[in-house]
């Protein structure tokens, strides 16, 4: 399977976001080439460009920045099963923290900048293509 799944590295740095559940969405969170804002009844949960995040941001909104993402190629049938898991194995093996967005179409994978060799060398080990785009 790992042969035929292709992966392209998004050229944007990250950031991941939290804020308080009861927060309006902010307009900075859903600008850019890739976002995911998620909302649950414990907090609002957003994942943008980490150009887009104002400096100025509340205390109360916890950032981590540095985020680089993986996309995975093509549209995924909700048949398959596995991918993400076969994905996640090797970096797993590379002691690379992940934060994990899936989109109807298809899967994305985060991880810090700081991992980003360890985590091409483990996923290319894999036998995973990985082109930058």
């Amino acid at each position: 399977m790992t042969q035929t799944i292709g992966l392209t590295l998004l050229l944007e740095t990250f950031s991941v976001c939290r804020l308080s559940a009861s927060s309006a969405t902010p307009s900075w969170a859903t600008e850019g080439s890739f976002y995911s804002v998620v909302s649950t009844s414990e907090e609002l949960s957003v994942v943008c460009e980490s150009r887009l995040v104002p400096d100025s941001v509340p205390d109360s909104v916890k950032q981590e920045r540095s985020w680089r993402c993986l996309r995975v190629d093509g549209v995924l049938d909700f048949s398959l099963s596995g991918i993400l898991a076969s994905l996640l194995a090797p970096l797993a093996e590379a002691q690379v923290p992940i934060f994990a967005v899936s989109s109807f179409n298809t899967d994305y994978i985060l991880f810090k900048e700081e991992n980003l060799e360890k985590a091409m060398t483990a996923l290319i080990k894999a036998g995973f293509g990985v082109k930058t785009g």
